[in-house]
């Protein structure tokens, strides 16, 4: 039986170290960045082939903590936002029976028997520096994901201010995004932005992420191609531009306004 591949990816405490322009109007930063984030994992050396949704994201959420109504509203803004920039569905269920992704709000004191038991014992070497942890898995014959986790232990990600962090990112990664890197900023995939939401170049690299010509297991070459011809169609078309009021309408900071 084939195996299924899984990735684990994680939000690590940092602080702000510098800022930059806009990068997000360069289309050549764009692609760099494109290809360090969606291509690469922080906890696997080289290059992976691209992975995506195909199916909806069937969200079911656990909660073993307190502030459930918070919590559940903070998701369902954010999900929003993103189910707004890619077209891609993503949704809450009420079971997790019809779930694909599984969402625990949990302790610290529980949070890597909770790792354990939905990512498995692997999951737990890159638990250190840690203050959320998600994972994806994906199918070995197109690298289409499959399904996912996603555990916040609410009381360590409150002690660090990060738990509007870890929400955003720990769920955006897992659309398809699993890198941090420093090549791209700002951007909730540098550890070093000071920003919990969704900038203006992550707007740009989720809706890239989903256009139907980028496919589940293509290889660096093949995804270098397809960005050069969409990334000119979205600078004729403005869409970088647009990416600033894209992220600034995100319903999870207008939430928090």
């Amino acid at each position: 039986m084939a195996r299924i591949a899984c990735l684990f990816l994680s939000l690590i405490f940092s602080s702000p170290l510098y800022a930059v322009g806009q990068t997000w109007l360069d289309p050549h930063f764009v692609q760099q960045a494109f290809l360090e984030v969606a291509l690469k994992n922080e906890h696997q050396p080289g290059d992976k082939p691209l992975a995506k949704w195909h199916q909806p994201l069937k969200i079911w959420l656990q909660h073993k903590v307190g502030d459930q109504a918070l919590h559940e509203s903070l998701v369902d803004a954010h999900i929003q936002h993103l189910q707004q920039i890619t077209g891609h569905p993503i949704y809450r269920v009420s079971t997790r029976q019809q779930a694909n992704v599984v969402w625990i709000f949990t302790r610290e004191s529980q949070w890597q028997q909770d790792i354990r038991e939905e990512m498995g014992q692997e999951a737990l070497k890159y638990v250190r520096g840690a203050i959320c942890k998600a994972s994806y898995s994906v199918s070995p014959r197109t690298n289409e994901i499959i399904k996912a986790s996603v555990i916040i232990p609410v009381d360590q990600s409150r002690s660090h201010g990060k738990l509007l962090a870890c929400i955003v990112e720990e769920i955006t990664q897992v659309m398809g995004l699993p890198n941090d890197s420093e090549l791209a900023y700002p951007s909730i995939f540098n550890d070093y932005t000071p920003d919990d939401f969704l900038s203006p170049l992550d707007v740009v690299l989720l809706k890239l992420l989903y256009e139907p010509k980028l496919k589940s297991g293509m290889n660096q070459q093949q995804v270098t191609q397809q960005l050069k011809f969409l990334l000119q169609r979205y600078q004729h078309d403005e869409v970088l531009k647009d990416a600033v009021t894209v992220a600034r309408s995100a319903p999870l900071r207008k939430m928090l306004e």
